[in-house]
């Protein structure tokens, strides 16, 4: 597996959910991997979790989740926050949801820890409906 990139000094989270999904291809569940290492897709300077919509394996990456990494006192709480509702946002993926306009909505697109603060931990209506009706990229 070779998901390190020298030049970017991160690791390509595309890569990442290959081997995830070759690690783990006899299992019928979702998968989710996370890790500590900085994650980039080539489009992307950083993307803090990537996932297979209507597949089976997320990663999420905490690496830009602490706010220690900006100079900030460490929040653990709000750290622990942040990658549960980033975790949920990309199994959110897994289940055929994409991004939400509704900003309170956990599968609203998060950039930055400060996004992420903004929106629930939960779907909206709207996503739950959608999960709980088998959804397919339909709405």
């Amino acid at each position: 597996m070779h998901a390190f990139d020298f030049t970017r000094n991160q690791y390509n989270s595309s890569v990442l959910l290959v081997h995830i999904l070759e690690q783990f291809k006899n299992y019928e569940g979702k998968i989710v991997g996370i890790t500590g290492v900085d994650l980039f897709v080539p489009v992307l300077t950083y993307v803090v979790g990537e996932a297979q919509l209507d597949g089976k394996a997320v990663v999420v990456s905490a690496f830009r989740l602490d706010d220690a990494l900006y100079g900030y006192p460490s929040n653990p709480e709000l750290f622990i926050e942040r990658l549960t509702k980033e975790t949920v946002h990309e199994v959110g993926h897994t289940f055929g949801l994409l991004h939400c306009a509704d900003y309170r909505c956990v599968m609203h697109s998060s950039t930055s820890g400060e996004e992420i603060d903004v929106k629930g931990n939960s779907f909206c209506a709207k996503c739950e409906t959608a999960v709980k009706n088998g959804c397919n990229n339909n709405f």
